[in-house]
């Protein structure tokens, strides 16, 4: 009798063990890219993982380097990012020690654009005009993909323009002050932005495909995370964020909301997608 009551006990105290080994911790660490894009796919999500029950912190980078180096160490355990082109270099270096989650937007586009109102569409028609243009392309800043891809343009079609290096708030200053004048330009720039909505561009064709195809956004997380956070993983991948609203929460940031003010108003207008999204079992 002695030696069941044991055996009973062991496997008893086994069993907790196991249940506590399998225990899913209830705090995620999620690093962003401090960019108009990714930001909202950040706090939408951060909502649906606090809603249920998650205590999420949330760590702001600005450069894929500095955040990749912190998801491959696990500082922080998931990440939203476009590995396909815009930081694939960053994927493809540390994916032995990631894993991909789960697609969570898609459309990224990264081009040359100009106002509606100019009658070219293609970057193959841009030598043509290129006085109309000051013989210029305002770029932003030089270490971005962005003016990567555009050098790579300028080189394949032998475009006679000057890629200008600069800032996105100086190239935004000059559409700016071009469309208010109804003049021509050509700039660098990228959808989702809220620019492209408040000024009517119109991304210039590009019939060489030089630059990257429409990108998709995916969670990617340290290794190891679809098996410690089970459920959160299943959150996660019920979420889905559409390109136009992360314009559309862009352009009410422009207009004067906070970022989390314009993601919580968002999160509100859409609560019964998000109880969707949150009604995965345990």
């Amino acid at each position: 009798m002695k030696n069941i009551w044991k055996t009973v006990c062991a496997v008893a105290v086994a069993g907790m063990m196991t249940l506590s080994a399998h225990a899913e911790e209830k705090t995620i660490t999620v690093g962003t890219m401090n960019w108009e894009d990714l930001t909202p796919i950040t706090g939408i999500t951060k909502k649906v993982l606090e809603d249920a029950g998650y205590t999420v912190k949330v760590v702001e980078f600005s450069e894929w380097g500095i955040a990749y180096a912190a998801l491959t160490k696990g500082d922080v355990q998931v990440l939203a990012s476009q590995t396909d082109y815009a930081a694939n270099e960053y994927w493809n270096k540390n994916k032995n020690r990631l894993e991909k989650l789960s697609p969570v937007s898609h459309g990224l586009y990264q081009g040359i654009a100009v106002p509606k109102y100019v009658d070219i569409d293609s970057v193959d028609q841009l030598n043509a005009n290129a006085d109309k243009f000051g013989g210029k392309i305002i770029g932003i800043e030089p270490g971005s993909g962005l003016m990567k891809d555009a050098t790579n343009v300028v080189k394949g079609y032998d475009l006679k323009l000057q890629l200008v290096e600069g800032s996105t708030a100086a190239m935004t200053a000059a559409l700016k002050s071009a469309v208010d004048r109804k003049e021509p330009i050509a700039v660098t720039v990228w959808e989702p932005s809220w620019m492209v909505q408040k000024y009517d561009v119109k991304f210039l064709k590009d019939p060489k495909g030089i630059f990257p195809p429409p990108q998709g956004y995916y969670w990617i997380g340290h290794k190891g995370f679809s098996a410690d956070f089970p459920h959160a993983r299943e959150l996660m991948a019920s979420v889905y964020v559409p390109l136009p609203d992360i314009t559309a929460i862009n352009t009410e940031v422009k207009d004067g909301k906070t970022m989390d003010q314009a993601v919580k108003d968002w999160t509100d207008n859409h609560a019964d997608l998000l109880k969707r999204w949150e009604n995965v079992k345990n």
